[in-house]
């Protein structure tokens, strides 16, 4: 054997856990910039007008902001709708929870049950666009943003929680090692 390959650990194996550790921090730097994120659409009807029109262009990009299906500050409308802000919010909570809170020792829910799991959290957004849409009944803007938390907290927790526990890094090979070169006859 080549002194080489006795290394450990392997470069293959070094970047696994150099990626480990960067991602053992990711939580908490997206959960702060969810939160950032959050407060500046909060706040954007009071920033000064670059700043404000920056954040108004940009949920220009991902929002329809109607006025009235819109939270207004000091009679300014935000950035996103209320829903698009529920989304947001439900986000940097789910986002939030998973830097703060460890899981719970050796569960680790199935592909299957955390599509379940999304679909009962999407319940609460389903209900109100059809009853909007569907039924034609009006609902608050307050309503609209609370129903749209619960799926956005789900499925951020859901993606930050993959990426922080290493679901999605590559696996060690399980294999023989790494190829050699052939040794001449």
């Amino acid at each position: 054997m080549h002194r080489r390959s006795q290394q450990w650990p392997h470069r293959h194996e070094r970047a696994v856990l150099y990626n480990l550790r960067v991602l053992l921090r990711l939580p908490p730097v997206l959960a702060a910039l969810s939160l950032l994120w959050v407060v500046a659409l909060a706040v954007a009807p009071l920033l000064a007008v670059p700043l404000a029109g920056v954040l108004y262009a940009a949920g220009s990009l991902i929002c329809h902001q109607l006025p009235e299906r819109s939270f207004h500050v000091q009679s300014f409308q935000l950035p996103v709708c209320a829903r698009c802000f529920g989304l947001y919010l439900g986000g940097a909570i789910g986002t939030l929870a998973v830097a703060l809170v460890r899981p719970m020792r050796g569960w680790r829910p199935s592909g299957r049950t955390r599509l379940q799991i999304t679909a009962a959290a999407a319940l609460p957004t389903a209900i109100t666009v059809v009853m909007e849409h569907g039924l034609g009944w009006p609902l608050s803007n307050e309503i609209r943003a609370l129903a749209a938390v619960p799926l956005a907290a789900t499925v951020a927790s859901i993606v930050v929680g993959a990426l922080h526990y290493g679901e999605c890094l590559p696996r060690r090979p399980s294999g023989p090692g790494p190829l050699q070169r052939p040794t001449s006859i």
